[in-house]
């Protein structure tokens, strides 16, 4: 089990539990190579650091910790405060050294890549797409510019059909595994394909909507300029330079592209050296990974320009009025300068440097209007005040 993705099933978490079906099982992956160096050190801190935490239920009351994991779904928290990992919990049988589907937290992590190119020269944000790719021209993606794909900038319809926001992500996962295609399927077999078909129904900028495929049009615009396979570019860039404990994954289409949007994989583990990095202004040590500019400005660098300050559908009750999104990070505007990737089914990369504070939370949790979501941003919240004292 060492080498598989750990992807719970997205409806029925027993039935998920008892097969542990991995995305490397049902399509083609590329690993990103975690280099040939040693791993670096996670120090631990002495266990019980957040004994006697209650945190708010969905419906209000208190939870414990125990409670408010059994109820998220968990598969794995770990906590690291000033440095130090204070807690590591793996729960359904989820391995430390087993890859886990990260969803559309991977998005955060091509944004990151994309702003260190923009920083060094290599990418220029208002370049129109089509000019980079040009079998996007004419598409709703080729009529933006790059940074219209960083802010999630574009409206599009796919093959000439309303959008509808769920119906199109079923869609993509149907175009990545022909397993999940309905009987008669014609559609696009591949994101190029898929991507083809997407025509504006508005100006690139003018509304924020929240679209799988301005990320896959990013991941081939960054792919253009680096001649290099996503996969490559993020172990050059990143992975290999973090001293990550395993190789972490893509899923492919059918063509070998990468599903940059959701498709990654990776110990969370791994992801908590990420975090780390940047948190600590892109460095590890005294070797700086990601320029100090660009780690330290993914909250204070939002632009002005588009309507970058929005209400995530799923923002429990509580959670602030407006959240901001920058270069695909997720910005809850609270007191701390904290921010996350964040992908569907519980997946979180939380970093917040005013609370020095790293969390990494894997989960299945089921995604219906009958099961209340658990407010994760609040209880990571209290959880680096608590440490704080």
């Amino acid at each position: 089990m060492a080498d598989l993705v750990w992807a719970r099933g997205y409806t029925d978490p027993a039935w998920a539990r008892l097969h542990t079906t991995s995305g490397r099982e049902l399509v083609p992956s590329r690993r990103v190579w975690r280099g040939s160096g040693d791993s670096s050190a996670l120090p631990t801190a002495s266990a019980g650091a957040l004994d006697g935490l209650t945190f708010t239920g969905p419906y209000g009351g208190s939870l414990t910790l125990t409670e408010l994991l059994a109820r998220a779904e968990t598969d794995a928290l770990l906590v690291m405060h000033r440095g130090l990992l204070v807690h590591e919990e793996y729960l359904h049988g989820y391995e430390p050294h087993v890859p886990h589907f990260n969803a559309s937290a991977a998005k955060s992590y091509l944004g990151l890549v994309a702003a260190v190119l923009a920083h060094e020269g290599q990418l220029d944000r208002g370049t129109q797409v089509a000019k980079i790719v040009p079998e996007l021209a004419g598409t709703a993606f080729g009529d933006a510019q790059v940074d219209h794909l960083l802010h999630m900038g574009t409206r599009m319809s796919y093959a000439g059909r309303p959008y509808d926001k769920a119906l199109e992500a079923q869609r993509y996962f149907a175009i990545l595994a022909p397993q999940l295609r309905p009987y008669g399927y014609t559609g696009p077999a591949t994101i190029r394909e898929h991507l083809a078909t997407a025509r504006a129904t508005g100006e690139p900028g003018g509304e924020f909507r929240y679209e799988n495929g301005n990320v896959e049009a990013l991941a081939e615009v960054l792919r253009r300029v680096t001649s290099t396979t996503t996969s490559s570019l993020l172990s050059e860039m990143i992975w290999s330079r973090i001293g990550a404990e395993e190789d972490a994954y893509y899923l492919l289409d059918s063509e070998g592209s990468e599903a940059a949007c959701g498709g990654f994989s990776a110990t969370a583990r791994d992801l908590a050296r990420l975090g780390e990095m940047v948190r600590c202004g892109g460095a590890i040590g005294d070797r700086q990974i990601v320029p100090e500019t660009v780690a330290s400005t993914i909250v204070s660098g939002v632009p002005d320009g588009y309507p970058h300050r929005v209400r995530f559908p799923a923002a429990p009750p509580g959670a602030p009025a407006t959240l901001s999104y920058h270069d695909l990070w997720w910005i809850p505007n609270d007191p701390h300068g904290s921010f996350m990737a964040s992908g569907i089914h519980g997946q979180r990369l939380f970093i917040s440097p005013a609370l020095d504070l790293v969390i990494v939370h894997y989960a299945s949790q089921i995604v219906s209007p009958a099961v209340p979501q658990i407010p994760l941003v609040q209880a990571f919240l209290k959880i680096g005040t608590h440490l704080c004292g």
